[in-house]
Formats: C-alpha cells, structure tokens, sequence
C-alpha cells in the first residue's frame, strides 16, 4: 500500500531559484527509504514539502491516497499525528527548561490525544533504550547520543506511521552514530521511515530503498544494494566512492 506519493513536484523560492525539478518517488507502508545528496540538491526543501510547510509550484504529493495540502486544517490536524520528524542537532532540538517527560509528551499535548500519558512516555523512553527515570531529569544530563534517542522517543510517543530523521545522525561521532543507526533499524519494523542524508554510506546500513537527488532533480533511485552495487549515473558514482560505510550487520534482510 502507497503511504506517501510525490508526483512530478517542482518548487522554487523563486522563478530563477529552482530548488526541485520534476521530482517523482514513492513509498509503501513499511517501507525505509534514503534520501540521499549533497548541501543543495533539495533534501530539506523536499522534506518541508511532504511536512505541509510548503506547498509544491506544480506537481502533487499525497499521503495515504489523499492530497497533503497545508491549507486543509482538518487533514493536516490528522497528518501531524501520522508523521513525526527528528531533527539534526539533539543538542538545539530539546528546550533545555523542560524536563525530559515535558518534551516527549509535547505532541501528546498538542495533538490532543488520550491516554495515560504518563506510561506512553515511559513506553516511548523503553522503546529507545533509556530507562524511565530519565523523565525526570532535564536535556543537560545526558550525552548527544542519548538526547538523540530523547528526540526519537518524542517523535514516536504518539505512533506515527511515518518517521522522517532529517540527517539525525551527522552531529554523533562514530560509535554513537552507529548505535543511533541501529535503533532506527529497529524501528523501522514499526512505522515507515524516510532518512534524509548527505551519507551514502549510513543509508547503505539503513534502507531498503535510495533515491539521489542531485541538484534539484532525482537522478537514480532503487534498491539499495543494487543501486550501490551497480550505480548507473556518474554523481552515485561519485559519492559512493568518497563516503566509507558504516561496519554494521546488513538491517535489511
């Protein structure tokens, strides 16, 4: 089943700014895509796009078989409890006033969904590794890796079906990215999940399917290991052969 569909999208802040060209890819429910490109090819631009932030100059994208338009309160109302994101720096994205139960539960709050919120942030901080007494305790207290699990556990505390990680692990150093990298396998078997990097190499331990975007247009897209075992256009050639890959267990078998 289709969850999200962006068809033909083109967008530009303006006429001779074009930031996306005629971009067309899609994901299935389940699915763990790589969004792959370097600084200016249209990864955050897009991201914004399948957020609502911003609405495509033509072109459509769809989520679940119905139009993603920012204008439509009562879809995106709906939407935002779908697709959840976490961003790149664990150190700027938690307000370091709130406790750690305060931040998780935020979406809890502002979408305004039921339950013992309470438990569903303690399931939230189980589920990234963290032990429940962590609630308690305030951003400062913890180490990059783990305020990025905190991040993971906010973005998923209210079961979305869509988790998008906006380069969530190029501010870790190695070790910890791995481990970061690990723990989002492991959701994956849960929600969709589209991973937005500049990495080839961390997208090759990762997804299941790449898309590579280079400058504004999409110029390869497949399976992971046949797109990296016999990349076609010579930009895949180029970054894979300048970025070393992460020594991990294959996550997607």
């Amino acid at each position: 089943m289709t969850l999200i569909s962006v068809d033909r999208v083109s967008f530009g802040y303006t006429a001779e700014r074009r930031i996306l060209d005629d971009v067309s890819f899609a994901m299935e429910s389940g699915d763990t895509v790589g969004l792959v490109g370097e600084s200016g090819s249209g990864k955050t631009t897009l991201l914004r796009l399948l957020l609502g932030l911003a609405r495509p100059d033509s072109g459509t994208i769809t989520f679940d078989g119905a139009s993603l338009d920012p204008r439509n309160a009562a879809f995106m109302r709906q939407f935002r409890r779908q697709a959840q994101i976490v961003f790149q720096d664990p150190y700027s994205s938690l307000d370091p006033r709130q406790k750690i139960s305060s931040i998780i539960a935020e979406p809890l709050r502002s979408l305004r969904i039921p339950g013992d919120h309470r438990q569903m942030v303690a399931d939230a901080l189980s589920s990234v590794g963290l032990d429940a007494d962590a609630a308690g305790r305030y951003p400062h207290q913890f180490s990059g890796g783990q305020r990025q699990r905190i991040a993971i556990a906010r973005a998923i505390v209210a079961g979305p079906r869509l988790l998008l990680a906006d380069e969530a692990v190029s501010a870790l150093d190695l070790t910890t990215k791995i481990r970061i990298v690990e723990l989002l396998a492991s959701l994956g078997t849960r929600m969709s999940l589209l991973f937005v990097s500049h990495d080839i190499g961390v997208v090759a331990a990762l997804c299941r399917r790449i898309v590579i975007l280079e400058r504004s247009r999409i110029v390869e897209s497949g399976d992971t290991a046949e797109v990296l075992a016999r990349p076609q256009h010579p930009y895949t050639q180029r970054l894979l052969a300048s970025v070393p890959r992460l020594s991990l267990k294959d996550t997607r078998s």
